[in-house]
C-alpha cells in the first residue's frame, strides 16, 4: 500500500505569518501613539523656584485677589471636578464681593490628585502654572482660574499638556510673554505647589474657610459665604 504524500500549504503558513505582523505592528503603532500622547504631558523639569509677585504669599502660598474686609479662603486642585462645580456656583458671588470692595480672596491650589492623571501631574503642573500667571500678569490671573476650570480635564486622564495650558492663558487674555511661556512650560513652581497641603481638619478639595472658620461647602453662596460676612 503507498504511503499518502503530505503537500505543505505554503499559501496557509504565509498567509498566517503575514496576519501575526500585522497584528505585532498594529500592536507597536498603539503602544507608540499612547506613549507619544503621554509624553506629551509628562512633568519633565521640577521647577524648584518660589514664586514672589504683588499677589502671592511666598510663605502661605495664597494667590490674593481683593482688599475687603472679609477673608475668602479657598483650598483647589484644578483636577477636582468638585472645586470647578464650586467654582460655577459661588465664584460668581465671591467674584462680584471682589469688585465690590467687601472680601479679599486668598486662593491656595493644592496638588492632592496629582495620581489621578496617569502620571503626568496635572494637579501639580497647573498649579505651577496658576503660580506662573499670578507672578507675571497678577490682573489676568483671576481670568486664567477661571478658564483652567472651562477647560478641565477629566480625572484619570493625562489632562492638558503645557503647552496647551499656555494657550489656555493666552485665551484668557493673559500676556503671555517669552519668559511666562518658560515658565509653564518648564513647571517653574512646580516643587512648591507641591509643598503646600490643606489646611488642619481639611478632608479635601474644595476646602471653604470664611473670616477664619472652616465652612461645609453646600454650593450655595448664600449659606456658605453672604451670610457669614461681617
Amino acid at each position: 500500500m503507498a504511503t499518502a504524500v503530505r503537500k505543505t500549504n505554503w499559501f496557509a503558513i504565509w498567509v498566517s505569518v503575514t496576519v501575526v505582523v500585522v497584528i505585532a505592528i498594529i500592536a507597536g503603532l498603539v503602544i507608540w501613539i499612547n506613549a507619544s500622547a503621554t509624553a506629551g504631558n509628562t512633568p519633565g523639569a521640577v521647577g524648584t523656584a518660589t514664586p514672589k509677585g504683588s499677589i502671592v504669599n511666598s510663605e502661605t502660598g495664597a494667590i490674593t485677589f481683593g482688599a475687603g474686609s472679609n477673608t475668602v479662603d479657598t483650598y483647589i486642585d484644578f483636577l477636582c471636578p468638585y472645586c470647578n462645580q464650586f467654582e460655577q456656583s459661588e465664584g460668581p458671588t465671591i467674584k462680584q464681593l471682589i469688585d465690590d470692595g467687601k472680601v479679599t480672596l486668598n486662593v491656595h491650589p493644592v496638588t492632592i490628585l496629582d495620581d489621578r492623571s496617569s502620571g503626568t501631574r496635572y494637579s501639580s503642573r497647573a498649579a505651577s502654572a496658576m503660580y506662573a500667571v499670578a507672578v507675571a500678569d497678577p490682573d489676568n490671573a483671576y481670568a486664567f482660574l477661571e478658564a483652567l476650570y472651562a477647560k478641565q480635564p477629566a480625572e484619570n486622564t493625562t489632562g492638558l499638556t503645557n503647552n496647551q495650558i499656555v494657550d489656555v492663558a493666552k485665551g484668557a487674555g493673559v500676556n503671555v510673554t517669552a519668559d511666562l511661556k518658560d515658565a509653564i512650560t518648564s513647571n517653574r513652581y512646580m516643587q512648591f505647589a507641591a509643598s503646600h497641603e490643606l489646611p488642619s481638619g481639611a478632608t479635601g478639595t474644595p476646602t471653604l474657610l470664611v473670616n477664619g472658620s472652616m465652612v461645609g461647602v453646600t454650593m450655595n453662596p448664600q449659606a456658605d459665604i453672604l451670610a457669614r460676612l461681617k
